[in-house]
């Protein structure tokens, strides 16, 4: 009887120390992936907002999306219609949800106000913060390579 006790007991006790496990929080730290336009201050993005073209960045996958003639296009480059666009000196706004261009009527109405904030936000490129760097050269998001020397603006 004690066996069969002291088996149910041990039994349990690796049930409640599994799920313990299991209910333990993953944070994910995507900073390397960032691009230099970026703005400082985040461990993880998923995606950048840019309420001056209303168009989306998404890092994993680096490429941008946004709305022609009623549908969402993914792309690695901005079309020629944005080409006016600074991407560092625009305001960007930080989104962890997936795809959240499919609300994207609720981040114009929140973020909207931000449309034309140039230069508001330190940007990773201008950061000297070396979680950024690393001391490597990084990609800038539009499939230029950043050597790290900022001498010179973009």
């Amino acid at each position: 009887m004690k066996k069969i006790l002291l088996m149910s007991m041990m039994f349990f006790a690796g049930i409640v120390t599994y799920n313990e496990t299991k209910a333990q929080v993953s944070v994910s730290i995507n900073i390397g992936s960032q691009p230099v336009w970026g703005p400082v201050g985040y461990d993880h993005v998923d995606y950048y907002y840019m309420p001056d073209i209303d168009a989306y960045y998404y890092v994993p996958s680096r490429q941008y999306i946004y709305a022609d003639r009623g549908r969402w296009i993914y792309a690695t480059a901005l079309p020629s219609r944005f080409g006016n666009y600074d991407i560092y000196r625009g305001y960007k706004v930080v989104v962890n949800e997936p795809k959240p261009f499919l609300h994207a009527d609720v981040y114009r109405a929140k973020y909207g106000k931000y449309k034309g904030w140039y230069g508001k936000q330190t940007i990773i490129r201008d950061s000297h913060d070396s979680r950024y760097t690393g001391g490597k050269g990084r990609d800038d998001g539009r499939g230029h390579h950043d050597n790290g020397w900022h001498g010179n603006k973009h």
